[in-house]
């Protein structure tokens, strides 16, 4: 992420922030908190429909992730312009687990969730963006 987009989003952020605490990671994600099975239930019956001819999935919104020792702040990315748009979830960081990164040739992704939860939250990293995902990776546990 450039300078300009991340002074941006943390300034976004810095009205959220509890005394001491600090932002470790701002990145640009891709999100999906659709289930994996309802994905691949939509993919098939696409083609179904299609006669097989194309398969569809859901499309993913450019979202800015800013990740504290706390809690994950998500907010919409402006398409135009470097800025976050708006705030729209914060997570709590305690609890959560991770899957197993996924590599692809031009992104990857792991799904983050609750112990409590049966559904995830699917983070999508682009390929420039492996550095904030190894960090993020390195203090979420693997789900057991």
């Amino acid at each position: 992420m450039n300078g300009k987009r991340r002074r941006l989003l943390l300034a976004a952020a810095d009205p959220m922030l509890e005394p001491g605490e600090q932002v470790e990671v701002a990145t640009i994600v891709n999100l999906s908190s659709v289930s994996v099975r309802r994905t691949a239930v939509f993919a098939a019956a696409s083609a179904i429909m299609s006669g097989g001819a194309m398969s569809v999935i859901p499309a993913r919104i450019p979202m800015y992730l800013a990740m504290t020792d706390r809690r994950i702040f998500i907010f919409r990315a402006n398409p135009t312009f470097a800025r976050p748009e708006e705030h729209l979830m914060t997570i709590p960081r305690a609890g959560l687990v991770r899957s197993e990164i996924k590599e692809r040739l031009l992104n990857s992704s792991f799904v983050v969730s609750s112990p409590a939860e049966d559904q995830g939250l699917k983070i999508i990293f682009p390929l420039l963006g492996r550095k904030e995902r190894n960090a993020i990776a390195a203090v979420l546990p693997l789900a057991g």
